[in-house]
């Protein structure tokens, strides 16, 4: 297995914090992302590179592994116990704590790699990789596709309606090869939804502020409003305070994998006070006035 340094690929130290290490990911992933290189091989493999380096020094334990055991960093659990093993059996070898990676990886090839008196190479599954998927709320209202390139291949996946902010699937089988013939590792991708900026999202309910007009709100009328499948228009009761809120039942966001469900649509009324009033209206504002006193 070629070593790759994660420190290299995200242009970071070994001293690096974890802060510096997301900052790093956040600016290299913009960078060589799919989408801003379409055609470009060179930019979908940097990428992939860029969220495995991400998905190890991010996280403090497998870091840590990564550190001491380099390139058979995921293969370090099953390497202590095999050690403990043998020193449990009186057969440990009195090991250096400050052995090198090529040290670990002839052990590791001579402890795992016989069974039995025979040569047999030990069979480990593949290292998982992490994507990201920018979705608008417009994405999340409807099940649709993608399509993502992994190790060179497109790779078509459908989104179903309704994914939260930050969810995860698993795509079995596309991450990166496996070790001598094992099980190809998984691809993990984390959808992230923008803000929206009319709509303001609350698990399957979508919230919104609408400006009424002093008239329409005093005596009554008509508004359309914008929803995430086109316009609709609503009835205004006269004398509606400004604050207002009304229900617009099942025009939120589609309920995830459930059809046929979803959430609702809350509209809050900002009653407008006029400007810039001629000598005319203000008479007419000041006579009801009158009349109200």
């Amino acid at each position: 297995m070629e070593y790759v340094d994660y420190y290299k690929i995200l242009e970071l130290d070994k001293t690096a914090t974890t802060e510096q290490v997301k900052k790093a990911y956040r600016k290299l992933a913009r960078k060589y992302h799919p989408d801003l290189n379409p055609d470009n091989k060179e930019a979908h493999k940097m990428f992939q590179q860029i969220n495995e380096a991400h998905e190890v020094l991010s996280d403090p334990e497998k870091r840590k592994k990564y550190d001491q055991y380099g390139k058979d960093w995921q293969h370090a659990d099953q390497f202590e116990q095999q050690r403990a093993r043998q020193q449990y059996n009186g057969g440990g070898q009195g090991f250096d704590e400050n052995f090198t990676d090529n040290d670990f990886s002839s052990f590791f090839e001579s402890m795992f790699g016989r069974q039995e008196g025979q040569s047999r190479q030990a069979r480990f599954k593949g290292q998982d990789y992490q994507a990201e998927i920018q979705l608008s709320l417009e994405d999340v209202a409807q099940t649709h596709q993608r399509t993502l390139n992994v190790n060179g291949k497109n790779v078509r996946i459908t989104i179903p309606a309704g994914v939260e902010n930050g969810q995860k699937i698993r795509l079995k089988g596309y991450g990166g090869p496996a070790i001598s013939g094992g099980q190809a590792g998984d691809l993990f991708i984390t959808f992230l939804v923008q803000n929206h900026p009319l709509f303001k999202r609350a698990g399957n309910d979508l919230h919104v502020t609408v400006d009424l007009d002093l008239y329409t709100a005093i005596l009554g009328g008509e508004k359309t409003i914008d929803t995430l499948d086109g316009k609709i228009r609503l009835k205004i009761a006269p004398e509606t305070q400004n604050g207002t809120k009304t229900r617009i039942k099942g025009k939120g966001l589609p309920v995830y994998k459930k059809d046929g469900q979803s959430g609702d649509l809350y509209v809050t009324y900002n009653v407008l006070i006029p400007t810039n009033l001629s000598e005319k209206e203000k008479e007419l504002f000041r006579n009801l006035s009158a009349l109200n006193s």
